[in-house]
């Protein structure tokens, strides 16, 4: 293998058996770091173990001559995410950064949705990143540098249907990213998002209807691949002033995402009632209000 952008960093990515997460270790490694596989072989809907995905992805680093060991810990208990960090020290002397990848999906209607469908999706795809990044916090603080980059969704940053729980985790992932961006400046360590576009067996998922026909044709021209080379970037020095940000990555697009900020106020020197409110303030408003949008009703245009 040969690249010197990551010479010399170990970096762990969870959820690395498959689809986004192998993409990004192996090219990670090509790139020249020692990478940590972790995945706990679930199924899509969290169900199951099984070693051979993060074994098979670990043996193709090295088979290609790279640096990698698997690890098979779940992401969703504090301990055993702290095994995921003490797997790369051990094996490596160091962590510089973390993928947090790792997701499960359990689309339902919300008046369908079961605790436990909440739960799955919470525990692994934001329980599951705070306790990682958090299992890393400290070894970043120690040695004054360091990198998180965290797997939003557009479900949670636009909205879609059918997806409350998966779409809320997403959604707190990006307030977790600035959140310990901020947290954890003074010590040069920096945290950003990616909301990836790729067709994985996450996306799988989606029903071949025939309303959904131009959805899959699109999401199956967008491979896992092409997440892989702006996350690599992120883990470079010479993104580190990069943080705090929201990207997503679309085929061979690269987009930065807004985030909220106020946009309209109202304000009255009597105070509000409830019926100044209605009267008032709510007409004010209306012009700017958002539309109950889809990740597709805003990305309208074929991928690049």
């Amino acid at each position: 293998m040969t690249g010197e952008l990551l010479e010399g960093k170990v970096v762990v990515v969870t959820g690395a058996g498959n689809g986004i997460g192998a993409e990004i270790a192996k090219l990670a490694a090509a790139k020249g770091a020692s990478v940590v596989v972790n995945d706990l072989g679930v199924s899509q809907s969290g169900s199951g173990t099984d070693s051979a995905p993060a074994e098979r992805v670990a043996e193709e680093i090295r088979a290609a001559g790279g640096r990698a060991i698997p690890s098979f810990h779940s992401v969703a208990g504090w301990d055993s995410a702290h095994a995921i960090i003490d797997d790369a020290v051990a094996a490596f002397g160091r962590v510089d950064a973390v993928v947090n990848n790792a997701g499960v999906l359990r689309d339902r209607m919300f008046h369908k949705m079961s605790e436990d469908d909440w739960n799955i999706v919470i525990d692994v795809t934001l329980s599951g990143y705070f306790h990682v990044s958090r299992a890393a916090a400290n070894l970043f603080k120690d040695q004054q540098s360091g990198c998180y980059i965290h797997m939003s969704s557009t479900s949670g940053l636009i909205g879609n249907f059918g997806q409350v729980s998966y779409g809320a985790a997403k959604m707190g992932v990006a307030g977790l990213s600035k959140c310990i961006a901020l947290d954890l400046s003074r010590f040069n360590v920096r945290s950003n998002c990616i909301a990836p576009f790729a067709f994985t067996r996450m996306t799988g998922s989606i029903p071949d209807t025939p309303e959904n026909k131009h959805r899959l044709d699109v999401l199956q021209r967008m491979t896992a691949a092409k997440i892989a080379p702006f996350t690599v970037a992120l883990m470079a020095d010479d993104a580190a002033d990069i943080s705090g940000q929201i990207f997503a990555v679309r085929n061979n697009e690269i987009v930065l995402f807004s985030q909220p900020r106020p946009i309209r106020t109202a304000q009255t020197s009597d105070g509000w009632t409830p019926e100044s409110c209605v009267e008032t303030a709510l007409p004010a408003f209306r012009p700017s209000l958002y539309p109950l949008d889809r990740s597709s009703d805003v990305f309208t245009w074929d991928p690049f």
